[in-house]
């Protein structure tokens, strides 16, 4: 393609784009996805510095605010109105999910043959684009990306965080062997097919997410070049914590281990959405009306401006009164257990599709197209993934939060409070899973003897009879109850259950993790009366002894799971871990020894029915 000098020749010059502009092979428009955070001050002036500055050229910008809340939303939508509906096309999210999950949110909006993405800041200057289209076409690259270490690149840097990039390029050298000198620049110019075919194999969200994307495509194939870029850092604070390094660190040995142990994504393959997208009826049990019933409403109406095959049912103990769409149906059911109700549901769902939340979860970006892709193989019942803690959680309930995604607490189960990466399951919670009708109704539903763990009696009665799958992307948000006592009494209630579930159901609940805070428990037990009874022998105090060292080990990988450069978050979750433990083994036992379990308390509990 070649865009005339004649016509735009002063428009062209005026924006540092050379003239005539070659574009490179199979270009018909340049998509600009632009995530941006907290930026209500700057991002109207950036989004017109964009369109002024691609004018020579078809274009459309897609700025994406990561639940800002501060005004950035806003500031967008005055902007995009001045720039022209045709030209900018917001997406705006109701919650930060991480810059991943922005960009992922903006390009699926996006309609480009080729795609820049553009940190929203703009501390780096978007006239290099220029540069990137003439390297892309002399050296046929799939991909160009920024790089401060490029010898044409002008920037205005400060040293500590030049002596971080160099320090993390060597790391990712070493580890993953990618063959470029700076993955983390925010300007970054891709194909639509490679962009899509990263997108649709990743996995992080949040801090290496750049590293993923660029290893998912050299391995398969797809090229690579560096580009000079222009960066003004300016008097910015910046972000280079202590918890970021550490999660950053944390997510690139995670694609280390995808990428070069186990081959991970030259295994995937992306499900496309089938043609005729099956309908869905979501299901949401509750006591009655609250501020997190209505977020869940408002989070599936989002959902059904891309899908709109959706709809739902509310069941509540009695009438709400609210003033719900007209694909919302409210069935008062009285007040009785979660599982009856959502069998209510089940028996009620028009959808060929189920999909179950709690009042107090609702569904995150791209929940629907991610998980639906799934049901055209006839093999798959179910689909999950995770349930985050929300970032507007109070103090207390984030660090409940916190403690259930510990790996020291929840071990294998993580995935339910961390996004990890694409697997069969056979335990999945009822905030977050979406079920085939017809497998619903062949199963009978919920088992409504047992509550909490009827999920746990229905995902294993699933998995008999076909597939679960957990994908990270299937993701909603699920607030926590607070430390200590609510969370507490939670923990126990599921404790109970899990431990009398291993003599009922031992597939899926007599697993070594689960009898681990038992031991823990015995053990402090067993060492304190040793060391109680250390001066009538060398026995009893040999036991204390070692029982005290063994002890003294599992406080010491206490601390190292709490760690956080807040001294008051590593101390609430160090606390958390230890009292989690303690309580999830004495009820864990008491349900192990129980010779029955009670029907379930007959009143509602809507704060958390994910089993720990």
């Amino acid at each position: 393609m070649q865009i005339a000098a004649d016509e735009n020749s002063k428009a062209t010059e005026a924006a540092g784009a050379p003239s005539p502009f070659v574009a490179p092979a199979g270009f018909t428009m340049l998509s600009v996805v632009m995530p941006c955070y907290r930026l209500a001050k700057t991002i109207g002036a950036n989004l017109r510095t964009v369109a002024a500055l691609l004018a020579p050229i078809p274009f459309e910008i897609v700025p994406v605010d990561d639940g800002s809340g501060d005004g950035t939303a806003e500031a967008i939508a005055e902007a995009a109105a001045e720039i022209g509906a045709g030209r900018c096309r917001p997406v705006l999210l109701a919650a930060n999910g991480g810059k991943g999950a922005a960009l992922v949110a903006g390009f699926r909006a996006s309609r480009g043959s080729h795609v820049l993405l553009l940190d929203g800041d703009l501390d780096l200057d978007p006239a290099r684009i220029w540069r990137f289209f003439e390297i892309m076409r002399e050296k046929g690259a799939d991909v160009v990306i920024g790089s401060k270490m490029h010898p044409e690149s002008t920037i205005d840097y400060p040293w500590s965080r030049r002596l971080a990039s160099f320090v993390y390029y060597s790391i990712v050298r070493a580890l993953v062997r990618l063959p470029v000198h700076d993955t983390q620049t925010g300007m970054k110019l891709f194909t639509r097919a490679a962009l899509g075919h990263a997108f649709d194999r990743m996995l992080t969200k949040r801090f290496a997410f750049d590293l993923e994307v660029l290893s998912i495509l050299r391995d398969a194939g797809f090229r690579i070049a560096e580009a000079p870029i222009t960066l003004d850092f300016g008097d910015k604070v910046g972000s280079l914590t202590l918890r970021n390094v550490r999660d950053v660190m944390w997510d690139t040995l995670a694609i280390f281990y995808r990428t070069r142990l186990l081959g991970y994504y030259k295994t995937l393959e992306p499900r496309p959405m089938p043609e005729s997208p099956p309908a869905v009826t979501a299901v949401i049990a509750c006591p009655g009306s609250s501020d997190m019933l209505r977020r869940c409403v408002e989070a599936l109406a989002a959902q059904r401006a891309s899908y709109p095959r959706l709809d739902a049912i509310v069941l509540p103990d009695a009438t709400t009164g609210e003033a719900w769409p007209e694909w919302v149906r409210e069935i008062p059911t009285g007040k009785v257990l979660p599982s009856d109700k959502r069998n209510l549901g089940i028996r009620e769902a028009r959808g060929e599709i189920v999909a179950f939340l709690d009042d107090d979860a609702r569904p995150l970006e791209g929940w629907l197209e991610h998980a639906i892709p799934y049901f055209s193989d006839r093999a798959i019942g179910a689909v999950g993934g995770p349930a985050v803690t929300p970032p507007e959680d109070p103090f207390a309930a984030k660090m409940s939060g916190r403690v259930y995604a510990s790996p020291l607490v929840s071990a294998g189960a993580r995935r339910r409070y961390v996004p990890t990466r694409v697997t069969d399951e056979d335990d999945l919670p009822s905030c977050n899973l979406l079920v085939r009708a017809s497998l619903l109704r062949e199963i009978g539903g919920y088992d409504t003897a047992h509550w909490p763990g009827e999920d746990t009696i229905l995902c294993l009665e699933i998995s008999r009879r076909a597939r679960l799958v957990y994908d990270p992307w299937v993701a909603a948000a699920h607030h926590r109850r607070p430390l200590f006592g609510p969370h507490l009494r939670q923990v126990s209630r599921y404790a109970r259950h899990r431990g009398y579930f291993a003599k009922r159901f031992p597939e899926t609940s007599r697993r070594p993790a689960y009898f681990v805070p038992s031991l823990l428990l015995l053990g402090t037990v067993g060492t304190a009366l040793c060391a109680a009874l250390a001066p009538l022998g060398r026995l009893p105090a040999a036991l204390a002894a070692a029982g005290g060292g063994v002890l003294a080990l599992y406080l010491a990988l206490a601390l190292l799971f709490s760690f956080s450069t807040r001294l008051r978050v590593w101390a609430w979750t160090f606390a958390g871990i230890v009292a989690t433990h303690y309580a999830y083994g004495w009820n864990f036992l008491r349900g192990l020894f129980a010779r029955s379990m009670p029907d379930g308390v007959k009143a509602f509990d809507h704060q958390g029915q994910d089993a720990p």
